[in-house]
């Protein structure tokens, strides 16, 4: 599944101009604790989070993360869009939780 099927799928709202469209994900990972997510998450996977500071981006390039999907309706915090911007991650937000997205995407990418 491409990052577009997965956004169209799970109604998620772009928020950087960086090429994401046909970058195929390989999973998904909910998790805010960034040392989890750093252990856990796979290359590759769309990661779900309530957290709104730019040191996800460091965490989404050191672990090769798809995307980033900001949950819950959490408002990004100043600085986090042109941080993923600047190294090209794609950053999304929904207002549906983590679980919902995650239940939608899972039929589709195992």
């Amino acid at each position: 599944m491409t990052l577009k099927e997965a956004a169209d799928k799970l109604g998620l709202k772009p928020l950087t101009q960086c090429e994401w469209e046909k970058t195929e994900i390989q999973g998904g990972y909910a998790g805010d604790l960034l040392s989890d997510v750093l252990a856990h998450a796979c290359s590759g996977c769309l990661w779900f989070t309530i957290q709104r500071h730019k040191n996800v981006i460091a965490v989404a390039t050191a672990k090769d993360i798809a995307g980033i999907v900001v949950v819950n309706g959490v408002e990004p915090e100043a600085g986090l869009v042109e941080a993923a911007e600047k190294v090209g991650v794609p950053l999304f937000a929904t207002e549906k939780d983590a679980f919902t997205c995650a239940g939608l995407l899972y039929p589709s990418v195992k």
